[in-house]
């Protein structure tokens, strides 16, 4: 039953988690000095602008990958487990599962987004973008979907002990 609001639910896990890779996950800029911090699903940079010439300078560059292969894999997850809608006791498994995945996600975007905020304008916040927020929504969803199907699992019972 592909219509549950679970599965909807589950749908908008890995809508939320495709889409983080496709924005800017934080980023934190220095007007006097013209250098921006950016991270995404797939790199951090760090660039400078010059003013004069208009000329934007890498100067340090890393790779996340890992992060969007978590996101990914979230993403898989959810969608695996729609199609898992007559096993609501695996559902619930490979959400907790999904769960840790995306807390993952969160993990090492909080853990780069400390190590980045040192670089440059060490007084100043760094922003969280979009997709930070679909991350967070991603985590609100499943634990939604995990709720709902732990409902549809209790009522399941109560039906079997009335017969």
């Amino acid at each position: 039953m592909i219509q549950r609001i679970q599965s909807i639910f589950l749908f908008l896990v890995a809508a939320s988690m495709i889409g983080m890779l496709f924005f800017p996950v934080w980023n934190k800029l220095d007007g006097e000095k013209s250098e921006l911090v950016e991270l995404t699903a797939f790199k951090f940079t760090h660039t400078k602008k010059d003013i004069e010439t208009g000329e934007i300078a890498t100067i340090s560059e890393g790779q996340t990958f890992y992060i969007a292969i978590l996101a990914i894999m979230a993403a898989g997850l959810a969608l695996y487990s729609i199609s898992k809608f007559n096993n609501r006791l695996l559902q619930m498994k490979l959400g907790a599962l999904n769960s840790l995945f995306m807390g993952g996600v969160m993990g090492l975007i909080v853990y780069h987004v400390y190590q980045a905020e040192a670089l440059i304008a060490p007084t100043q916040q760094g922003n969280y973008l979009f997709a930070f927020y679909l991350g967070v929504s991603a985590l609100l969803f499943n634990l939604l979907s995990n709720r709902f199907i732990r409902r549809d699992e209790k009522l399941v019972r109560s039906a079997d002990r009335i017969r």
